[in-house]
């Protein structure tokens, strides 16, 4: 008790998990994400280079996003908990959601007309790549799935508001532009992607790999969507969406268990392994 009441007030706040305190987090982020995107605006008028713009335009904001967050976990004291070993392990089976997502970045990274696209477009997209999958992982896999589980919720419950609020975050694309049809659509494989990305959290027990994963995953999306080459190769890896989305899917009515994580403030019992 008297460690609960040496903690700060918004160390305490954090500390209690729960799916609106996920919300809130991941909520915050976004504002401050699209306030960088503002912040670096102003550097992309006259730009006309494709690499600079994606540089400038894509990867500084999401990067701002993942210092922020970096300076988020070290307020709370978590960093250790969000990129050590994780308190459950996984199962043989996760590795489903790893091997598809894995195969169809190669292919797409396989089939890319890289002389069309040019050195270039193809390292901004690479820097890009894992700036994205740093900010995004270690809010979702990370700070959502800590929250949650210290929230002690079922590890079901904990995967689907970790895909959820990962896919939300892609709704405001509606605000650039996009079509309400084409979001649809993205939101729909952003969920079964973020199931992908909780099961890779699991079986590999570490969020580094999840991050790595989904920094391979948008710039082989962007760059063969852009720059495809010729080639049968091209049609199967066309297919990666689709295959995500239900493996994903699948994947899913095959978790099960509660995982309840300690924490600093001894509010929790202590973790035990789940299927």
């Amino acid at each position: 008790m008297a460690e609960h009441e040496s903690l700060s007030p918004w160390k305490r706040f954090w500390e209690r998990g729960g799916w609106w305190r996920s919300l809130l987090a991941a909520v915050a982020y976004y504002a401050l994400y699209q306030g960088g995107s503002f912040l670096f605006a102003p550097l992309l008028a006259g730009v006309e280079d494709e690499a600079l713009l994606i540089f400038v335009g894509t990867a500084l904001p999401i990067a701002l996003g993942g210092v922020i967050l970096v300076v988020f976990g070290w307020s709370l004291g978590w960093l250790r908990e969000l990129f050590g070993p994780q308190p459950v392990r996984g199962r043989g089976w996760m590795w489903i959601a790893v091997a598809v997502v894995l195969v169809f970045n190669l292919l797409r990274f396989a089939t890319v007309d890289y002389a069309e696209a040019g050195a270039g477009v193809v390292i901004a997209w690479l820097v890009a790549g894992l700036f994205v999958g740093f900010a995004e992982e270690t809010l979702t896999r990370g700070f959502v799935v800590n929250l949650m589980r210290k929230g002690g919720y079922r590890e079901i419950t904990v995967a689907l508001v970790s895909a959820a609020l990962f896919a939300l975050l892609h709704a405001g694309n509606l605000l650039s532009g996009q079509s309400l049809f084409t979001t649809l659509l993205q939101l729909g494989y952003t969920f079964a992607f973020g199931l992908c990305m909780y099961l890779s959290l699991r079986v590999t027990g570490n969020l580094i790999w999840p991050i790595l994963l989904h920094a391979s995953t948008d710039p082989s999306i962007f760059l063969q969507t852009e720059f495809p080459a010729d080639g049968p190769l091209t049609a199967i890896a066309a297919m990666g969406n689709p295959a995500v989305i239900v493996t994903g899917l699948v994947l899913l009515i095959f978790i099960r268990g509660k995982v309840e994580q300690p924490t600093v403030a001894g509010l929790q019992a202590p973790a035990r392994p789940v299927s």
